[in-house]
């Protein structure tokens, strides 16, 4: 096992399930003190929980990517629990108003572009403003591979707003590069996770799903999307800026 963040801080958003435990474990394996953050309290503590156990240290901080003073305080609540902020993994997302464009909510319009855009950007506001004045850091979003990459029919609200999640990657790592910041993306396609599971759908018969829909035969393991997000963040990757490394099993090539 490498432990390339032994040291470090990294805060994850929708840290309490799927594609954001993962990731937070994930760091936690390699030295990193997790900052664990969510909107909900009992998802957290669970996988502080696991990290522990696993001899890592974490905690878990309640924050809602929606709004700003939230994420400043989790910025602040990082900085003081652990010493600073080397990291940062935005990942909090949503998934709503499917159907077609015309018959989407738009209540549910607003809320997965306030959550998966706007919550990006204000938490890379408050992310970058103390990296910059503490000598940098890396910060990863999780866009998806619906939107810059492939679309598909009834997801027009997810497939915007993870589109404007690539684009404000790439915009805000040419605005910070030069102050120390290195922002990147990974968009996942179906993975092992929660959100990847169809209406009524069980884990097996979305495996048996994956083997006709995607050219690998198979979704992408939780741990291996993790494997890239530890990658951009880590120094291997010191001239990677503004990337945005699809990992979708072959989906959108």
């Amino acid at each position: 096992m490498q432990h390339r963040f032994t040291g470090k801080t990294v805060l994850v958003t929708g840290a309490g399930s799927g594609l954001g435990r993962a990731i937070a474990l994930a760091f936690a394996a390699e030295g990193a003190s997790v900052v664990a953050a969510g909107r909900t309290a009992a998802p957290l503590e669970e996988t502080v929980a696991l990290i522990g156990a696993a001899g890592g240290a974490a905690a878990a901080v309640t924050a809602d990517v929606t709004d700003s003073d939230s994420l400043r305080d989790l910025v602040h609540a990082s900085v003081t629990r652990f010493g600073g902020l080397d990291v940062a993994v935005n990942n909090a997302g949503i998934l709503r108003g499917t159907g077609p464009v015309a018959d989407v909510d738009e209540e549910d319009w607003d809320a997965v572009l306030r959550t998966n855009v706007t919550g990006v950007w204000l938490a890379m506001k408050h992310e970058i403003a103390h990296m910059r004045a503490n000598g940098g850091g890396a910060i990863v979003n999780i866009s998806s591979n619906l939107g810059a990459h492939r679309r598909i029919p009834g997801a027009a609200a997810y497939i915007t707003s993870k589109a404007a999640v690539s684009a404000l990657t790439r915009a805000a790592a040419l605005d910070h590069v030069q102050e120390g910041v290195r922002i990147n993306a990974v968009s996942p396609g179906a993975s092992a996770a929660p959100m990847s599971l169809l209406p009524g759908e069980t884990e097996a018969e979305r495996t048996e799903r994956m083997k006709t829909q995607t050219p690998l035969g198979r979704a992408a393991e939780a741990e291996e999307v993790a494997a890239a997000v530890l990658y951009l963040a880590s120094p291997a990757a010191g001239a990677v800026v503004g990337a945005d490394l699809v990992v979708d099993s072959g989906s959108s090539a």
